[in-house]
């Protein structure tokens, strides 16, 4: 074998492994319910890292937003201290971003401009599927405890008294994405009560739980699904009284907002991110004065903690389209 041969035929085995090698990953590129541009190769529903470091992202300033509230202006300062927390372990400068809805703060992520966000308990497979969203924390009290429940509320005095009274009347729902806004409502309404979603019962988006509980409060709604951890920190501020509106109906228990960075972060950048939640001093904080149940950050699993969120979809029979 002359030299020129054995040269081309080394080319052509390294041509030959090459090309072995990328339909190796992409037939080990699992997406599940994944948008095209992320890969699951670990089979954790959520998006892995990219192979290649060149697309890992390392900024110079995070930003970092918390889910849609009615005065994003509150929960800056709220936030403020956390902020300064995370800019001392990171070493990087951290903005708080306000978002105004969900789509804005999924868009925020997908399109590299949003590196760590706190997004509802419905939202969290649609920010996973379609924005990269790698959740790892949850708010938690200080014994470990978590959590949060879908409550029906009506004005005071109303003539709706339990949730069979729906049938014929309009529910004000939060958005579309929104598990106790929506999904949990839409889906237990028509097991537990036979009350099919715009059916037997019309229906309104309020937008924002804080806008649902306003609405109740200033008879705008006469019924409304809403997070009772939004209406309790609501009745906290005084920004409504409980004299206001009556409960007609509280679920079960649901996992609450979840913490996530983007997919593509350096992970020694997202290592420090998960840093800065887990030794946060909650004692004092403006975080402790707003979330009062709370105490701590804990580690979450999408997988298996999103499971029932995830079967109250398949449920309603939602898919998400990332488009």
């Amino acid at each position: 074998m002359t030299k020129t041969t054995s040269t081309y035929s080394k080319l052509l085995g390294l041509v030959f492994v090459l090309l072995f090698s990328t339909a190796a990953i992409a037939e080990d590129c699992y997406r599940g319910t994944l948008d095209d541009q992320y890969c699951d190769r670990n089979r954790d529903l959520v998006a892995d890292l990219p192979l290649d470091p060149k697309d890992w992202v390392n900024p110079d300033t995070i930003i970092f937003s918390y889910t849609p509230v009615e005065d994003p202006a509150i929960y800056a300062k709220v936030w403020d201290g956390f902020i300064k927390h995370m800019s001392e372990v990171t070493g990087k400068k951290v903005v708080f971003f306000p978002v105004q809805s969900y789509a804005a703060q999924y868009e925020a992520m997908r399109s590299g401009r949003l590196h760590i966000a706190g997004v509802n308990t419905g939202g969290n497979p649609v920010a996973v599927s379609c924005a990269g969203l790698v959740p790892f924390a949850m708010m938690a009290s200080k014994d470990g405890s978590y959590g949060y429940e879908m409550e029906i509320i009506v004005p005071k005095g109303s003539d709706i008294k339990s949730p069979s009274d729906i049938k014929g009347r309009t529910l004000a729902l939060t958005s579309p994405t929104s598990n106790s806004g929506n999904k949990a409502p839409s889906a237990l309404l028509k097991s537990e009560f036979g009350l099919v979603k715009d059916q037997d019962f019309k229906t309104v988006f309020s937008g924002k739980h804080d806008n649902s509980v306003l609405g109740i409060a200033n008879k705008d709604y006469e019924v409304a699904a809403v997070a009772n951890s939004v209406m309790n920190r609501m009745l906290d501020r005084k920004v409504v009284d409980s004299s206001q509106f009556t409960s007609i109906y509280k679920s079960a228990t649901f996992p609450t907002t979840g913490y996530g960075h983007a997919h593509n972060l350096h992970p020694e950048v997202a290592a420090k991110i998960k840093q800065a939640f887990f030794t946060f001093e909650w004692e004092g904080s403006d975080l402790q004065k707003e979330f009062k149940k709370e105490g701590r950050f804990v580690a979450i699993n999408h997988k298996s903690d999103w499971d029932v969120i995830r079967k109250i979809d398949a449920a309603n029979g939602v898919s998400y389209d990332c488009k």
